[in-house]
């Protein structure tokens, strides 16, 4: 998938009339990332709201002795940091490549503009980061109350939230240490989790990805 067909195909961008959509044509760029390297830091101004053409991420924050917790994680097809561009702020967090990442990035400027001429697109906003509200509380409530299996089933089902990630189908191009790093677990206890899920017949797992059968169990696992 190329930015053009990233840009088209949104949840958002399907929703905007035909000048709409050229102008976020004409200013959104693509950027690569690395796996590894820091997709946004903490403490620099937002300048852009941001998607995933390809790729996964996570979010997280640090403190000053190197500890570190996953607020969420980022995959292809969503799109973040709206929250920070309608405040005009800084990242409060660390948005990290887990694998290479193809960036789509529309300027504030053109964000704000939409923000002030289109309906959908407002209503889409106010969607999204209900849904990531959402999202944020269920992983909070996950990393004190649930074992690691819970987890992580709950992390990959929070992967096919249609309200963050635009149609998705039942299988997902993931490894399972990324699954791992996005839960906030070890990558043995993330192996471990989903031969247990694969058992209870909730999922398959390949080398090439992750198969779910049964997406209402995994969310109520």
């Amino acid at each position: 998938m190329d930015l053009q067909e990233m840009l088209t195909k949104s949840i958002w961008g399907r929703n905007l009339a035909a000048a709409e959509l050229a102008r976020v044509l004409q200013d959104a760029r693509e950027r690569k990332v690395p796996a590894g390297e820091a997709i946004v830091s903490s403490g620099q101004l937002a300048q852009h709201w941001l998607g995933l053409i390809s790729g996964f991420g996570k979010m997280s924050v640090g403190s000053a002795e190197g500890r570190e917790t996953s607020l969420t994680s980022i995959a292809s097809g969503g799109w973040f940091g709206e929250g920070t561009l309608i405040k005009r702020g800084h990242w409060q967090y660390d948005a990290v490549a887990l694998r290479d990442c193809r960036v789509a990035q529309l300027p504030r400027e053109t964000f704000e503009w939409l923000r002030a001429t289109s309906l959908p697109f407002n209503h889409h906003l106010q969607v999204l980061m209900s849904a990531r509200m959402g999202q944020f509380i269920a992983r909070m409530c996950d990393d004190r109350l649930l074992d690691s299996t819970a987890r992580v089933a709950h992390c990959l089902a929070g992967l096919f939230n249609p309200e963050l990630y635009p149609e998705p189908g039942s299988f997902i191009d993931i490894r399972q240490a990324e699954l791992g790093q996005m839960a906030g677990v070890s990558r043995q206890r993330a192996n471990r989790a989903l031969q247990l899920l694969e058992q209870q017949g909730l999922v398959s797992l390949s080398r090439r990805g992750i198969e779910v059968h049964d997406l209402p169990r995994l969310r109520a696992y």
